[in-house]
């Protein structure tokens, strides 16, 4: 008999909801993580009560009401609205693109003008078929907003011009003709009231867990205590990257504290040309205004630069191109074999994820394998 029904392989999202629903069905749950503290990319970092979004924002945004009751069901979460603010040579633009954006870009006050104004440039610029993604972008929103709010900022991004990037990946921008700055159009949207790991405590609360273990360290241990696995890190590592290595960017953080109250106004401000070489800076305080915290002499910001992945960095999105596509195909094929595997979460699956559908993947999986 083996001590333990789940090996969970790192206590991000999927691995912690995935635990959740094993223990409350009656499941032992060993969750290992080789970080030093649990909770993935969500995890925050108390700094004099401001909680920091140590691995980057996260700004939880569903229209899933399952998902969003099963999340409340641990912690309340707030009424924050994403409002992104954009920065480009110091004038300031509000995104998405909406009727605020198109009258600070041109000074149109009605839809009907801020529409007429697109499509004369996306006429002008005589793209029939979008070759890359620059003509993608050009053909939906013209060229005034590509060249002020999208080239250089996905330049930025994937460390590539944007004629060497596919049109794929943005198939679509989003365009809207009122005067609304809210990002998301779901239903529900916040932050959990006292950040991510009040949600990590509550998912992990009862079931075993260990820090600063990496499995492929003493892998035959950590399988030998499980009858199952749930593997949530790297596909490619898990198979000795026996088909090549997948590629992905990464991000790296630039964290201050500053003696002042506010320094941007916003929680997140984009910096959308080569002037800064970060991509943006978020100022953490604002995911949570009820905090106390909040109007303390003190804040922190962090500027975030996006760079190629290398061995030793932290992976945090795949590279979407069809190379990688097929290098992940194969390595799927492989994952489909496997009995006692379950793979799940960004990193197993190649995939970039917004949580709430994390979290409704693993109800999913879940419900398949009992």
């Amino acid at each position: 008999m083996k001590k333990y029904d789940y090996l969970i392989v790192g206590s991000g999202l999927y691995g912690a909801v995935y635990a959740y629903l094993a223990n409350k069905a009656g499941k032992k749950c060993l969750v290992i993580d080789k970080r030093p503290q649990l909770g993935g990319n969500i995890y925050c970092e108390d700094c004099d009560g401001i909680h920091v979004h140590k691995y980057g924002a996260h700004i939880f945004h569903t229209s899933n009401k399952e998902v969003w009751d099963f999340v409340n069901s641990f912690v309340p979460f707030n009424r924050y609205t994403n409002s992104p603010v954009a920065n480009y040579k110091g004038k300031l633009y509000n995104l998405p693109f909406n009727m605020n954006t198109f009258y600070q870009m041109w000074g149109v006050t009605t839809p009907e003008q801020a529409k007429a104004k697109i499509e004369e440039q996306k006429k002008a610029s005589g793209i029939k078929e979008a070759k890359n993604l620059e003509e993608q972008a050009i053909s939906l929103v013209g060229e005034d907003i590509y060249k002020t709010l999208v080239k250089d900022y996905t330049e930025k991004q994937w460390g590539r011009k944007c004629t060497e990037l596919p049109s794929f990946i943005i198939k679509r921008l989003p365009v809207r003709f009122t005067f609304d700055n809210n990002y998301f159009n779901d239903s529900y949207q916040g932050i959990p009231i006292g950040g991510y790991n009040k949600l990590i405590e509550g998912l992990l609360a009862g079931i075993d867990t260990q820090v600063n273990v990496d499995f492929f360290e003493d892998r035959e241990k950590w399988q030998n205590l499980a009858d199952k696995i749930v593997f949530t890190g790297k596909i490619d590592e898990f198979y000795n990257y026996k088909f090549g290595k997948l590629e992905y960017r990464t991000v790296r953080f630039e964290t201050e504290v500053l003696n002042v109250q506010n320094y941007q106004g916003n929680a997140v401000v984009n910096y959308t040309s080569h002037d800064e070489p970060y991509t943006r800076i978020i100022e953490h305080k604002h995911f949570e205004v009820e905090n106390p915290a909040y109007e303390k002499e003190k804040t922190v910001i962090s500027k975030e630069y996006s760079t190629e992945w290398t061995e030793g960095m932290e992976p945090f999105y795949p590279v979407n191109n069809e190379k990688n596509a097929a290098l992940y195909g194969r390595y799927k094929e492989e994952a489909e074999k496997e009995k006692s595997v379950i793979f799940g979460g960004r990193l197993a699956e190649y995939k970039y994820y917004d949580m709430d559908d994390v979290i409704a993947k693993v109800f999913e999986d879940w419900k398949r394998s009992v």
